[in-house]
């Protein structure tokens, strides 16, 4: 204690011009106290110190820096201050190393385990129905709201129009100069939508079947379409990479979606945002905001052509399809959920009924059917050409429900359109789901987790 005194006494009495001297033992554990508090959060809650017998000629005291007024305090609890030798009269630093990183702290967080679901049973699907009568490829369909009657549109360069329950051709709408691309009914007016690569979009007034309006503007072929469920606006695109919001009534063209680098393959149209999806063949799908016209999101996962997209009717989720795999979406800010993979074949068409059936339709004619909620894919069959048309003329361009969700249409390169219906005989007993399903991503769990 007396060497202390008289190392204080000499400091303060000393000569003016000497300089004070550092105390590297004070300095080291000022830098220590700030390391603590700056980083302390990254290896976790400090663990409560432990009390230390006091050993003999030592003395040990928390030492408070300005800042700190309880010795208790958690950066305190890990740093003792200096103590003075009993025989050299020199201080010692004791720091208590800081407690290893906590299992559970953000660092060694594990990713979230999805629960892996089990498949709903669902009865398998068959051929219902072949109608024939155009005279080139199928490329699209739409219902009607009465559900009485659907819309085809052809590379023959017509619409015709059928009755849904016995197939039987109730009219054909000559006007486009080439093939047509896209059909949509409007749920709100007596109103029949076409696009197609003659670059025009027409609107047909159903009461008279004559083209009442044209909308300008594309620089090249119209590939989709699609209507608000709630505006009177349509959105269009095609090769020129852009997608075009149109008035529905005065024809102004009130955006011009910029932002693809290819072809617009597939547009949809919802009253909640994002209100306009789009996918194209530059393999991404863009979530616009219908109000600004700009882009919201930019979803690049798929690596191939995006070819279809399928909103759930009652889902805030959307389905993409592409030649790589069919990806699942949520909404509104585009967020991954899950892959359905098995469908070898470039996806040109899918959609989803309110029954969480989701079809997939391929370039070489197969057709796939998932169970939504686990990905499930609980059928696959091959659509059969008409007699006289080739095997390569099998593939399958677009796919819509009735307002049921009990048919289904299908568009075919071999000049029919189909229409298919459950199996009413199927029961769990002859179409049990597969139990090997699920075990391939258990076996990934287990070895992540």
């Amino acid at each position: 204690m007396a060497t202390l005194s008289q190392a204080g006494t000499d400091a303060m009495f000393g000569p003016v011009f000497v300089p004070f001297p550092v105390d590297s033992a004070a300095h080291e554990l000022r830098v220590q106290v700030k390391t603590a508090d700056a980083y302390g959060w990254v290896h976790g809650p400090s663990q409560p110190a432990k009390a230390k017998p006091a050993s003999a000629g030592t003395s040990s005291t928390p030492l408070l820096l300005p800042g700190l007024t309880d010795a208790s305090d958690s950066i305190t609890q890990d740093i003792t201050g200096p103590s003075v030798d009993s025989q050299t009269g020199e201080s010692a630093l004791i720091v208590k190393p800081p407690p290893p990183p906590q299992r559970d702290n953000l660092l060694m967080k594990r990713p979230r385990r999805v629960p892996i679901r089990e498949p709903v049973w669902h009865a398998p699907w068959k051929l219902h129905r072949v109608i024939s009568g155009h005279l080139g490829w199928v490329r699209c369909a739409a219902v009607d709201v009465s559900n009485e009657w659907f819309a085809t549109g052809s590379a023959d360069r017509t619409i015709k129009i059928w009755d849904l329950a016995s197939g039987h051709l109730k009219l054909t709408l000559t006007g486009h100069i080439h093939s047509v691309r896209g059909v949509a009914v409007s749920d709100r007016h007596p109103y029949l939508f076409s696009v197609g690569e003659d670059k025009m979009v027409k609107n047909w007034d159903l009461e008279t079947n004559r083209v009442i309006r044209s909308y300008h503007g594309h620089l090249s072929g119209i590939y989709a379409l699609a209507l608000h469920p709630t505006l009177d606006v349509l959105v269009t695109g095609g090769r020129d990479s852009t997608a075009r919001v149109w008035d529905m009534r005065t024809k102004a063209q009130v955006h011009v979606l910029s932002g693809h680098s290819h072809t617009v393959a597939a547009i949809r149209c919802q009253g909640t945002a994002p209100q306009v999806i789009t996918g194209s063949h530059d393999s991404t799908i863009r979530q616009w905001d219908l109000a600004s016209g700009r882009t919201r999101q930019v979803l690049t996962n798929h690596k191939k052509s995006v070819r279809a997209l399928a909103l759930h009717p009652s889902e805030y989720t959307y389905a993409s399809g592409a030649a790589d795999n069919i990806k699942v979406w949520q909404c509104p800010d585009g967020v991954f959920l899950r892959n359905l993979s098995g469908h070898n074949s470039i996806v040109n068409a899918i959609n989803v009924n309110s029954d969480d059936v989701l079809v997939s339709g391929g370039d070489d004619g197969s057709l796939k059917f998932w169970d939504w909620k686990s990905g499930y894919a609980f059928q696959t069959t091959q659509s059969i050409v008409q007699p006289g048309s080739l095997d390569a003329e099998a593939a399958i361009f677009a796919i819509e429900w009735d307002r049921t969700g009990t048919r289904m249409i299908t568009c075919e390169a071999d000049k029919t359109v189909k229409i298919w219906r459950e199996d009413p005989d199927a029961t769990r007993e002859s179409h049990p789901i597969d139990p090997e399903f699920g075990k391939e991503q258990r076996a990934k769990r287990r070895e992540l987790y």
